[in-house]
């Protein structure tokens, strides 16, 4: 039997192009804002709060869709899942460019956030679905491709839009860069994806091919996040319908949560923002109650419980939160003590971010390698890396004069980081869902994923807590402002190398390889 790799239908080739372009302008997302919030502050009078919420808005939203969105899209078909995802996505990235006050702009963003994870499952359905499963692996590659070439773009995409257009009109067109891709990727998702029929009989092909080869049923290794095959599921639940009460209950516990942790400082931490926190506890103590209850009816929950019998990924699922809650909120200190409290332009911002990116794209293009031969060594050394970069980010923070910080005192650390988070962010969900039976890979991988973005969301709540809340400027003068932003930047930064430390210690709850439980 040949080794050589399956042939695939062009048709397959130019559906993965439009779904990347969805993909691309959802993550560019996730990175061009953050330097056109100092721009947005005084556009538009923005408290810190609404700063906060603009990242954690969006992160929130954005991991709270992911899981239902595909079980819809399985239901229905995910084409249409996707070109609504994509339509509303679009829509609402006018409505930010358009936003005249902090409502406005906080709502559109969590109708931005929550259509991107709508959408973005139909991605890696997709792939399942049109690839054969020994060719899936260059498909996903294309996939890590985007994602580390979008993410490494936004920064300086929103940076020049802004020295372009200057700080009023620039940040709007931050946004409206979503605006011309977003009506393209509709236009050729009407034509070039295929239906339900059409990929279901795809998929049909490629599983009595694969049966007949021996390939395994679950996803591809060194697959990204939440790529199990339809089929990890267990026969009773398939098709289940989504979890709308467990949706609601964890939706509300979690906004109960992030809510005073942003506007607490801005409030003065009344009386209210203690009982909200206590009243989140509960609702999450609710939704664990009813998933329990929902599973034993024998339906499919949100979040399966059974999952949380293998102490192990439960450390994974804790290890997803804090990694993403370190190293996420990053930017968001550094833009705007870049601009707010040093004076620099938004292009020299997103420069600053540069080596992380660079660092980042290196570390994702040998972490596959590295896996195979290293095991989970290479989750290791890659939180070792990000908690060493941070950690001298940290103490430059700490010991540079403020007037004397340049970016070639961070571009050593940032690479280092970057690089780490490049080690560590493509293989980490195959060992946690190696925690886990075979047939549940399918629910462990959608848990993750809508974790990782629920650590981003609680990451930027703390750090922004903590860095208006130690914020201090003494006087009128841009020394005094500089040495202000500093020692709150130095200070979120500091809560940012806790949280690596204890993902560090997190990594070793997971197994040393990743041949799952009850895999083929």
């Amino acid at each position: 039997m040949s080794d050589a790799p399956p042939a695939v239908p062009r048709r397959a080739w130019q559906a993965l192009v439009v779904l990347l372009a969805g993909m691309f302008i959802a993550l560019l997302d996730t990175t061009i804002v953050n330097v056109a919030l100092p721009s947005i502050r005084t556009s538009i009078d923005a408290s810190e709060a609404t700063l906060s919420w603009i990242i954690s808005g969006y992160a929130l939203a954005f991991g709270l869709a992911l899981v239902p969105a595909g079980r819809i899209g399985d239901r229905i078909g995910h084409k249409w899942v996707f070109f609504t995802g994509i339509a509303v996505f679009t829509a609402a990235s006018v409505a930010c460019g358009l936003s005249q006050n902090d409502l406005q702009l906080v709502a559109s963003r969590v109708v931005q956030g929550l259509a991107g994870g709508a959408f973005v499952p139909a991605v890696t359905a997709y792939i399942q679905l049109l690839f054969p499963f020994r060719a899936r692996g260059r498909a996903f590659a294309v996939m890590g491709a985007v994602i580390g070439v979008s993410t490494a773009l936004g920064p300086i995409i929103g940076g020049l839009i802004i020295q372009a257009f200057g700080a009023d009109e620039g940040w709007r067109l931050v946004f409206g860069v979503n605006l011309p891709i977003g009506v393209v990727t509709l236009v050729a998702a009407a034509v070039l994806l295929p239906g339900r029929r059409e990929t279901d009989a795809v998929a049909a092909s490629h599983k009595a091919a694969s049966i007949g080869g021996g390939a395994p049923g679950g996803a591809p290794a060194g697959a990204p996040e939440g790529t199990a095959s339809r089929g990890a599921e267990p026969a009773a639940v398939q098709g289940a319908g989504v979890d709308w009460v467990g949706l609601v209950l964890v939706s509300a516990g979690l906004i109960a949560l992030l809510v005073p942790l942003i506007q607490g400082e801005d409030e003065g931490w009344p009386l209210w923002t203690f009982l909200t926190i206590g009243g989140g506890v509960l609702l999450l103590v609710a939704f664990g109650a009813w998933e329990v209850f929902f599973s034993k009816r024998g339906r499919l929950p949100l979040v399966p419980p059974r999952l949380f019998r293998h102490p192990s990924f439960t450390g994974g699922v804790v290890l997803a939160l804090v990694y993403f809650a370190a190293f996420t909120s990053i930017f968001f200190t550094i833009s705007l003590l870049w601009q707010a409290g040093l004076g620099h332009t938004a292009l020299e911002s997103g420069l600053v971010s540069i080596p992380f990116a660079f660092g980042s794209i290196a570390g994702s293009a040998l972490s596959n390698r590295l896996a195979q031969r290293l095991g989970r060594t290479v989750l290791v050394i890659g939180t070792a890396a990000v908690t060493l970069g941070l950690t001298a980010v940290w103490l430059l923070l700490l010991t540079v004069p403020a007037g004397e910080l340049t970016s070639w005192h961070l571009l050593v650390p940032l690479l280092v980081a970057g690089f780490g988070n490049g080690l560590f962010i493509a293989p980490n969900v195959q060992f946690i869902v190696a925690t886990v039976d075979g047939r549940d890979a399918g629910a462990a991988s959608g848990v993750i994923s809508a974790i990782q973005r629920i650590g981003s969301a609680i990451g930027i709540a703390v750090i922004g807590s903590v860095f208006f809340g130690t914020l201090v400027v003494q006087g009128g003068s841009a020394e005094a402002l500089a040495s202000g932003f500093t020692a709150s930047s130095a200070a979120a930064m500091g809560v940012s190398v806790a949280f690596s430390v204890v993902a560090f210690l997190l990594v070793f709850a997971l197994p040393r390889r990743t041949a799952a439980r009850g895999s083929h």
